[in-house]
Order: structure tokens, then C-alpha cells, then sequence
């Protein structure tokens, strides 16, 4: 039987599918009979001693997690910087560590997420405390490298492309006498996965989106403007999906937000497709609707993809599987075998390979013309977008989500004061 107990936090923003991956750690934990414990609110919880007792929970709420958004125990965007520079915060850490007899830790989210989990491991050697330490992947971004996908861009990819097809149905149908241009923005602060994913909604060279702006392409406004000119002249309207990431070809974000950062030190992006409607009006003097679906894109676990929830869930139980036999400082990764029929499996990769990497879209992957999506682009989007994995819904005609009790441990040192 293992020795010790499991600890396992959630990091950076959530997904559809990040409790899929929780539910995931804990079944399979609870098979193995180990115990674990939960992080309120991500490594701040470490670090306060606010933990959970996730043994406290039903087989049948675990259940439901796996179909619930958000993030069960909390999140936060907190980076931990070097073991010299940070070193009070590490060793208050190792304390909550030690007092509880932790001999595992998880950590579950992006770029981030994955060099803290590395730091951990670093810290954990250099005191010579015995503990095995996970990455658990995350990202909408889909922009981890090493693995072929993130659990939680495919549900993410999957409400873009299917919210840019319904739209753009409604564009179609006003373009006569009302709406000319809609204005799509999708998340993607270097790397232009969730925009791509939108070219999903069409296959057709007339259908929409009719225009994608990567981060990766710098953007040039005089022929983006043409080019919106010409497509409402030959289609009658034009859909344009927009990376709130995109650049001007001097480096400068075309939405950054008065130059303000969030907790990890990024720039705040976010206002992209407001701007770039303001530019058509001013410019071309169509009528121009845009969306900001923020958060929505990220949550929408009401149209979850059916491959990503499967893959959520493998990643929770191969880590704990990895933690369990000693393979420290490793991420469950997804690796493609199979594009047509489609085929995945899970491998152990190196965190070191993983932290302060990003995985931006290949060149490959965006057309010539710089606005849209390759056939090969397509055969790598699809799969992740297939399938259905819907929540139960009640009486009212709402998802039955679950809420935890989220039982508190009791603290067992000197409050943190940092």
C-alpha cells in the first residue's frame, strides 16, 4: 500500500473539464486507498493550510464532478519565482508538506502550473524530503508543449466553432438590411489554437468564418479592411474571428488594455473585437455586431466534447498511476496515433520539457493567404471536437451540477503570514 497522502490543487483559469481531471484523481486515488487531500484555491491553499478532506465526499458527488465546470476547490494565478528568490514561501510549503504527511503532489494546470509543479520537485530534493510531484495538464490555450492536445481546449474548440456557425446563420439571415460584419474574439494570448478551432464552422471557401486573425501572423490593417470589403461584396456579409492575442508587425498588442498585467505578470488582453468593429464602422461604414464570449468559452460545459472529457478524466488517473510509481517530475501527456480513425494514448513526459515552453499554431496549419485554416489544420481539430458529453439536467431544465462540502482539515501550524 502506498505510503502518505496525495495533495492535489487546481491552477490558473478552469475549464469545462478541470473537475473531470479532479474527479479523475480521486477515483483512482480511492481505488489504490490513498488518501487525498485538496488545495483551497490552488497553491495559496498549500501555503495557508487550507485544505480538504476530500474523503468527506460521496462516490456519487465524485461522480458528478466529472460533469461539473469550474473549479471544485478553487483556483488562483500565482507563480512561485525561483527556490532563492521565494525561499520563505517554499519552506513554509515544506512545513504543510511535512505536517501532513504529504508524499504526493498534483498540480493541475497550464505553462504556469507545470513550472511550479517543476519548482516543487526542486524544492522537495533539495531539503531531501521524500515527495513525487505531477503536472496535471490544462489549458484552453492548447498551447502546452510535448503533449498533442490540453484537456480542455477541444470543449473550448468545440463551443467556438459551434457558437461562430450559429452565429454567423444569424448574420446571413439580417445582411440585407441590418448586420453586415460579425466579430467573433477567442481567447489566445501567443498562440492562435481557439481561433483556428472556428474554422471548424465552415468548409466551404464562401462559408464562415470567412476571416481568422492569428497571433502568429502580424495583423495589417489595410488588408484586413480589404479584405472584409471584399467578402461582403462577393458573400453579402463577413464573419471575422479574432485571437485576443493578435500583434501589430511592431510587437504591440492590438487589444492591450491599457497596458495593465494579471497575477502571473501577462499583459491584461481583452476589447480586441470591439476595436476591430470600431475600424470597420469608421472605415467601411457597415453595420458591425462582435461577441466577447470570455469566460463563456472556457465554461461551456453544457456542449463539453466528448474526446476531451475522456481525456480530462485519463489524465487525473495517470497521474495519480505516475505519483504512485515514483516518476517524479513528469506530466501525463496525450500523444496522437491515429488521426483517421482516431486514436490517443497517455505517456509520461519530463516537466522540465514542459514548464516555460509554448506551443504556438504551425505555420503549416494557416493558409497562404494568412486568414484561415489548412486541410491539415482541419484533420488535427476535428477529432478533438467530437462527440457529446452532456451533464444530466433537472426538473427546472438546468444542469445538475454538484457542489461539494469541502470538509476542512484541521490546521495544524502557526497561520501563514505571508
Amino acid at each position: 500500500m502506498a505510503q502518505g497522502t496525495l495533495l492535489y490543487a487546481q491552477s490558473g483559469g478552469v475549464t469545462a473539464v478541470i473537475n473531470a481531471s479532479a474527479a479523475g484523481v480521486i477515483a483512482e486515488a480511492r481505488t489504490r486507498k490513498v488518501k487525498v487531500l485538496a488545495a483551497r484555491n490552488g497553491i495559496l491553499g498549500a501555503l495557508r493550510e487550507e485544505l480538504i478532506d476530500t474523503s468527506k465526499e460521496s462516490a456519487a458527488a465524485i461522480r458528478a464532478l466529472a460533469h461539473t465546470p469550474g473549479g471544485a476547490f478553487g483556483s488562483c494565478r500565482v507563480k512561485l519565482k525561483s527556490l532563492e528568490a521565494d525561499r520563505a514561501k517554499y519552506e513554509r510549503l515544506l512545513q504543510v508538506l511535512k505536517a501532513h504527511d504529504v508524499r504526493y503532489f498534483l498540480y493541475n494546470g497550464g505553462n504556469d502550473s507545470a513550472d511550479t509543479a517543476w519548482k516543487v520537485s526542486q524544492l522537495a530534493a533539495a531539503f531531501d524530503y521524500p515527495l513525487t510531484c505531477i503536472g496535471v495538464p490544462k489549458t484552453v490555450d492548447n498551447d502546452l508543449a510535448v503533449t498533442d492536445t490540453c484537456p480542455g481546449f477541444g470543449s473550448a474548440a468545440k463551443y467556438t466553432a459551434v457558437s461562430v456557425r450559429e452565429a454567423a446563420l444569424d448574420v446571413a439571415a439580417m445582411a440585407e438590411t441590418s448586420t453586415k460584419v460579425f466579430v467573433y474574439e477567442a481567447m489566445g494570448r501567443h498562440a492562435g489554437w481557439l481561433a483556428a478551432a472556428a474554422g471548424l464552422a465552415g468548409e466551404k471557401p464562401d462559408q464562415a468564418p470567412h476571416l481568422i486573425l492569428f497571433p502568429e501572423r502580424p495583423y495589417d490593417e489595410t488588408d484586413f479592411l480589404a479584405q472584409v470589403k471584399k467578402i461582403v461584396a462577393k458573400v453579402g456579409y463577413c464573419v471575422v474571428v479574432a485571437s485576443e492575442g493578435i500583434q501589430t508587425a511592431d510587437g504591440r498588442f492590438v487589444a492591450d488594455a491599457g497596458g495593465g498585467t494579471d497575477s502571473f505578470g501577462h499583459t491584461q488582453l481583452g476589447g480586441v473585437a470591439s476595436f476591430l468593429a470600431g475600424r470597420v464602422k469608421d472605415q467601411l461604414g457597415f453595420k458591425v455586431h462582435y461577441a466577447l464570449p470570455d469566460y463563456l468559452q472556457r465554461s461551456a460545459r453544457h456542449i463539453a466534447s466528448k474526446t476531451d472529457w475522456e481525456q480530462a478524466q485519463a489524465v487525473g488517473k495517470a497521474a495519480v498511476k505516475f505519483a504512485l510509481e515514483g516518476r517524479n517530475a513528469v506530466m501525463p501527456v496525450i500523444v496522437r496515433t491515429s488521426d483517421s480513425p482516431y486514436r490517443w494514448k497517455i505517456e509520461a513526459a519530463p516537466l522540465s520539457k514542459v514548464a516555460n515552453h509554448e506551443k504556438k499554431f504551425p505555420p503549416g496549419f494557416i493558409r497562404k493567404d494568412g486568414y484561415g485554416i489548412t486541410a491539415a489544420a482541419r484533420r488535427y481539430l476535428a477529432p478533438l471536437i467530437k462527440g457529446e458529453a452532456y451533464p444530466p439536467y433537472g426538473k427546472d431544465g438546468i444542469p445538475a451540477y454538484v457542489e461539494l462540502k469541502n470538509v476542512a482539515v484541521r490546521k495544524k501550524l502557526p497561520a501563514w503570514e505571508g
